[in-house]
């Protein structure tokens, strides 16, 4: 039976209170070597539920959050790789605040982190390179086109998704190029969390004094 782990999970933001395509979450589950038809996601304005099985690496990783706020599903895109799965999670407010965190519970959690090479501070996304998201495919990709989900993402087969951007092509070779050691959540730091980065909430703090 394949061993059942919690992968890790990277993000970043940026916000807008009059542009909705600036007003997202930006989230990297690392998946390494599972395929479409081993995946399924479960995406809710108020959170996802994620799972998948790595045929290389036998390892079934799952995965639940509950976000700060709500996102819109139907406007939020996917990519799917051979080593993760991407997702552009728009916000449904429109404000030009981040959010303060991730999840709607202010935890620690091993596997989640700060995806520091696309994150940038609040008062600098004027000046930021825009996120290059054409690789993204939208979630009216998924066959059957979801009837009557009212705002509810619903499960998700990769089996189904066409056209979704990123296709895992030939993984035959891709076993002697993972390294399971990379993959152990249980060394990672636990200073490691949700929240924006300090460097943030220094600044925010320096406006207040």
């Amino acid at each position: 039976m394949a061993e059942t782990a919690t992968p890790e999970v990277l993000w970043a933001q940026r916000s807008s209170a009059s542009e909705p395509e600036k007003n997202f979450v930006y989230l990297t589950i690392s998946v390494p070597d599972v395929p479409k038809d081993g995946l399924k996601l479960d995406l809710k304005p108020t959170g996802l539920t994620f799972s998948g099985t790595s045929g290389t690496l036998k390892r079934a990783y799952h995965l639940e959050l509950e976000f700060y706020a709500e996102i819109d599903p139907a406007e939020s895109r996917i990519n799917h790789t051979a080593k993760n799965v991407e997702l552009k999670l728009q916000k449904k407010e429109l404000q030009e605040e981040y959010w303060p965190r991730l999840l709607k519970e202010k935890k620690k959690l091993h596997f989640l982190k700060t995806d520091f090479d696309k994150w940038v501070d609040e008062d600098e996304q004027n000046e930021a390179p825009e996120e290059d998201f054409s690789q993204f495919g939208g979630m009216e990709n998924v066959a059957g086109g979801m009837p009557g989900m009212g705002g509810d993402f619903g499960g998700i087969d990769f089996s189904k998704l066409g056209g979704g951007g990123g296709d895992l092509g030939d993984l035959g070779g891709l076993g002697s190029q993972v390294n399971p050691d990379d993959l152990n959540d249980d060394d990672d730091d636990e200073e490691d969390d949700d929240d924006i980065p300090a460097l943030e909430e220094d600044k925010k703090e320096e406006k207040k004094a």
